[in-house]
């Protein structure tokens, strides 16, 4: 070796030296940068990662940019596209930002719904028509706020007083107020009858409808129709079957001794049967409202009211818009019960009726379904029915020919006679 660099001239020694040191200046010692050292200066050279940028050809024949050659931008060095008809550029992709993901926490929760709005009830405006008290006949009063539509004017007092709030009472789902003056629940079952009173010359039932109470074991249950019968023969009251309520609208039926009674829709409009003992109704409103009487017998006054939205929601009946319950809101008098008297509500006016209500609980409520219901609404077999009547409407041969019936002299109602 050393005989070999010997031979070498010293101008081929020198230039081998200058080769060695030019490859050393330019290598790259690492990532960041490395010391480089050329004729006595130093420096660092910073080492990126770039990536080399794709070249795209336009393929498009027939256009300005075909076979143009262009690079991708550095936004996107190789994921460009080359648009040839627009005006030969390069574009990058289109990228989504998907909306980050909302836990179950994070959602935000709307505001619950405002409750309904409940409209007032209208009030309804009674007068005085009996003449005998001539300083407050047909004087007129608005019902009190208790019972806006059901009320009438005690023509003693001259004051309004709600039908619902006095002994013989039979309302809401029902609430009786015996002839004692204490009130109690009985809540039957509905699509049956009961027996309300049975006395010998007087036998009262009533139709319940109803609505499934699905968190309690009885139904919620109305009064929708009345079965009387009364020395030989038969009266109904009964509300009918409707969906939207219109107090404007006559939702009551009438019917004696099985033929129908017409009333005008006017109020005070009256019918009679004039034979021993005379029957009278008359509307204590336009619509919806009648008073009944047989003389010597009873007084009813019948109310058709229907489960309103207000009474839904508090009582949480669930009441749908294909049915507003529409039924029977009544108040009796009795003129010649005797002491032996029964039913639900009969019983109370009995001699010897000791309560069976349990008094202090805010809905006393007075059992009994079994010894009240009856087989249909004009039957009398309630186990403890009193009824004895005056003759059975049930005859096939039994006729209506006793009966003449044509408009009063007042245009408000029809008179009835042999």
């Amino acid at each position: 070796m050393a005989d070999f660099l010997t031979r070498l001239s010293g101008a081929t020694l020198l230039l081998l030296l200058l080769m060695a040191a030019s490859v050393e200046a330019v290598k790259t010692e690492s990532d960041e940068g490395s010391m480089i050292s050329q004729e006595g200066t130093v420096g660092y050279e910073l080492k990126t990662s770039k990536k080399k940028a794709k070249k795209l050809h336009c393929k498009q024949k027939g256009t300005s940019c075909y076979k143009k050659m262009l690079y991708c931008p550095a936004a996107c060095a190789r994921s460009c596209t080359f648009d040839c008809s627009n005006n030969c550029k390069t574009t990058c992709p289109t990228v989504t930002v998907s909306p980050p993901q909302l836990k179950p926490s994070d959602v935000p929760v709307p505001p619950p719904p405002p409750p309904p709005t409940i409209a007032p009830a209208k009030v309804k405006k009674v007068r005085c028509r009996n003449k005998t008290y001539p300083g407050c006949y047909y004087r007129q009063y608005s019902c009190p706020a208790s019972c806006p539509s059901t009320c009438e004017i005690d023509c003693v007092t001259c004051s309004p007083v709600c039908n619902c709030d006095r002994p013989g009472a039979v309302c809401q789902d029902p609430r009786f107020i015996g002839g004692d003056g204490l009130t109690f629940y009985f809540h039957g079952k509905k699509d049956h009858d009961f027996c309300l009173v049975t006395d010998p010359n007087l036998q009262i039932n009533g139709h319940f409808i109803g609505k499934t109470n699905i968190n309690k074991t009885r139904d919620f249950t109305w009064v929708q129709a009345l079965g009387i019968l009364f020395d030989n023969h038969q009266l109904y009251i009964g509300a009918r079957k409707t969906a939207v309520w219109d107090d404007t609208v006559d939702r009551l039926d009438l019917t004696f001794d099985g033929e129908p009674v017409y009333l005008p829709e006017s109020e005070g409009a009256s019918w009679q049967y004039l034979t021993k003992p005379s029957v009278t109704i008359t509307r204590g409103h336009a619509t919806n409202d009648v008073v009944i009487e047989v003389e010597g017998n009873f007084r009813i006054k019948a109310t058709v009211v229907p489960i309103t939205q207000k009474d839904s929601i508090i009582h949480r009946y669930g009441i749908t818009d294909d049915d507003c319950f529409a039924h029977l809101d009544v108040s009796f008098k009795f003129y010649s019960l005797t002491g032996a008297v029964n039913g639900v509500l009969g019983q109370t006016y009995a001699d010897n009726y000791m309560s069976r209500i349990k008094m202090g609980v805010q809905m006393p409520v007075l059992g009994g379904n079994k010894e009240f219901s009856s087989s249909s609404l004009f039957a009398s077999d309630c186990a403890v029915s009193r009824f004895v009547g005056q003759g059975n409407l049930e005859d096939d041969n039994f006729e209506f020919d006793y009966m003449h019936c044509g408009g009063s002299k007042t245009g408000r109602g029809m008179a009835c006679k042999h």
